[in-house]
C-alpha cells in the first residue's frame, strides 16, 4: 500500500508530462510549417504585435512573444519551483541517498556540454550560448519513455525526473546570474522585501491565495524592471508557498462526519433546494477542505495542467518557428557546436560520471536499472528543447542570425538525442540481464 501511495501520484505526473511532450512535438511542427509557408509573414507579425494596457501615469506594452516568454514562462518557473520544493521536502530529493544518484548524473550532464561548447566555439560573439545545452526538457523526455512502455522501469523514470529537476534548478541560477541585464538595485530590493514578507507569513503559518497573487504580480513587475529576468520571480514566489496543511487528517475526518450528520438530519423540503443548515454545512465543508489541503500541492495540481497543456506548447509554437529559407545568414559553426554539446556532451557526461561514481562506490544504482538503461536515458537527456530555446532567446535576443542558428542546432540535437536514446532503450531486454552484461553488478 505504501509503494502504491508513492508511485500513483508520480505515475499521474508522468502521464501529464508525456502527453505534454506530444503536444510540444505537434506545436513545434506547426511552428516550423507556418514559419516556412506562404503565410510566414503572419507568423512573424503575430508574435511581434504589441499587447498591453495603460492607465494614468503608467503603461506596459510588450510584443506578444515577450508576454509569453516573460509572463507565461514565469508561471512555468513557478510550477518548477513548487516541484523543486516538494521534491526536496518529501519527494525524490529529500534524503542524501535519493539525491546523490540523479545529482551525479545532472552534474555530468551540465559540466561536459559547457566544457565542449567553450572548447569548440571559436566565435566570441556566440560565446554567451554556453548555457544552451545544459538543460533537459522533462516533457519531451518522459514522452519518449512513455512510448517505450514496459521496456523502461519506473525507477528510470524517477531518475530522469529527479535529474531534470536538478537541471532546472541549475538553469534558474544560470539565468539569474549570467543571462540578466544590468541590475536596478532599488527595484530588486523592493521585490526582495515583498518576498521576505511572504516568507515570514509562511513561517507563521499564514497563507492567502489572494495575497500571493497580488504580491506575486508586484514582485514579477519589479523583477522585470530590475534587470533580473522575471521568470526568476516565479521560482522565488513558489518557495513562499507552504507545504503543510493547517489541520491534520483526524481533525478533518471528524469535521466531515459532523457535517455529514448535519446534512442528513436536515433533508430538503423541495428537492433539489437545500435547507439553510445544509447550505451552511456545504460552506463549512469548503472551509475545512481549504484548511486540510496542502497549499503547495493544491497550487501545483491546479497549475500543472495549464503549464503542460497550454503554456509550454504555446511557448513552442511562438519560439520554434525558425525561417529556414531566409536572407539572414546562419552561423553553421554554432549549429554544429550545439548539436555536439546536446548529443555527445550530455550522453558522455552523464554516463561517464555515473560509471565513475559507481566504481568508486559513491552511489548505489536502484534495482532494475542496468548499464544500457543509463546510456539510453543519458541520450534522451540531450533533448533540451524548451529550456534550451529559452536560454538561447536570452543569450541572442539582439542577434536574430545567432538565435535562429541556435534554434536549428537545438532542434537537430534534440531530435538526434531522442532517436538514439529511444533505439538504445528499445533494444534493451526486458528480461533480467545476465550478471556479466550488467555493468552495475558487483563481482
Amino acid at each position: 500500500m505504501l509503494v502504491k501511495k508513492i508511485l500513483t501520484p508520480f505515475q499521474k505526473f508522468t502521464k501529464i508530462e508525456s502527453f505534454s511532450g506530444i503536444l510540444l512535438i505537434v506545436a513545434t511542427i506547426i511552428a516550423l510549417i507556418w514559419a516556412n509557408s506562404p503565410f510566414s509573414d503572419s507568423y512573424v507579425s503575430l508574435w511581434n504585435s504589441k499587447v498591453g494596457f495603460s492607465f494614468t501615469g503608467f503603461e506596459l506594452y510588450k510584443p506578444l512573444l515577450l508576454w509569453i516568454n516573460d509572463l507565461l514562462m514565469a508561471i512555468f518557473f513557478f510550477v518548477i519551483g513548487l516541484e523543486i520544493k516538494r521534491e526536496f521536502l518529501i519527494g525524490e530529493l529529500n534524503t542524501t541517498k535519493k539525491l546523490v544518484f540523479p545529482l551525479v548524473g545532472a552534474l555530468g550532464g551540465m559540466i561536459l556540454p559547457v566544457v565542449l561548447f567553450i572548447i569548440i566555439n571559436q566565435n566570441p560573439e556566440t560565446a554567451k550560448g554556453w548555457g544552451i545545452a545544459m538543460a533537459t526538457d522533462i516533457a519531451f523526455a518522459l514522452a519518449i519513455l512513455k512510448l517505450l512502455g514496459d521496456k523502461v522501469p519506473m525507477a528510470l523514470k524517477i531518475f530522469l525526473t529527479a535529474f531534470a529537476i536538478i537541471d532546472d534548478m541549475a538553469a534558474v541560477l544560470i539565468i539569474a546570474v549570467f543571462y540578466s541585464g544590468s541590475i536596478q538595485i532599488l527595484m530588486l530590493v523592493l521585490a526582495l522585501g515583498l518576498l521576505a514578507m511572504l516568507y515570514f507569513l509562511a513561517y507563521k503559518g499564514v497563507y492567502s491565495k489572494f495575497v500571493l497573487i497580488v504580491v506575486g504580480a508586484m514582485v514579477w513587475f519589479l523583477f522585470l524592471k530590475s534587470g533580473l529576468h522575471p521568470t526568476i520571480a516565479g521560482v522565488l514566489l513558489a518557495f513562499s508557498v507552504p507545504l503543510r496543511q493547517n489541520i491534520n487528517t483526524t481533525t478533518f475526518v471528524t469535521s466531515l462526519n459532523a457535517i455529514s450528520d448535519n446534512i442528513k438530519s436536515n433533508p430538503e423540503k423541495l428537492s433539489p433546494v437545500l435547507s439553510e443548515i445544509q447550505i451552511q454545512e456545504i460552506d463549512n465543508l469548503e472551509d475545512w477542505t481549504a484548511k486540510y489541503q496542502s497549499p503547495l500541492q493544491h497550487l501545483e495540481h491546479r497549475l500543472h495542467n495549464w503549464v503542460a497543456y497550454f503554456i509550454i506548447p504555446l511557448f513552442a509554437l511562438a519560439n520554434a518557428g525558425v525561417v529556414l529559407n531566409t536572407e539572414i545568414s546562419l552561423e553553421q559553426s554554432l549549429i554544429i557546436t550545439i548539436i555536439i554539446c546536446l548529443v555527445v556532451g550530455k550522453s558522455v557526461g552523464i554516463t561517464s560520471l555515473i560509471f565513475l561514481a559507481k566504481r568508486m562506490r559513491w552511489i548505489a544504482i536502484p534495482t532494475g536499472i542496468n548499464g544500457r538503461h543509463i546510456i539510453g536515458v543519458s541520450f534522451i537527456a540531450g533533448v533540451g528543447f524548451t529550456m534550451s530555446i529559452f536560454i538561447a532567446s536570452l543569450a541572442f535576443a539582439t542577434r536574430p542570425e545567432y538565435l535562429d542558428s541556435a534554434k536549428i542546432g537545438i532542434l537537430i540535437g534534440s531530435l538526434s538525442s531522442a532517436l538514439i536514446g529511444y533505439f538504445i532503450l528499445a533494444r534493451n531486454s526486458t528480461k533480467k540481464p545476465h550478471l556479466k552484461s550488467n555493468i552495475f553488478e558487483r563481482p
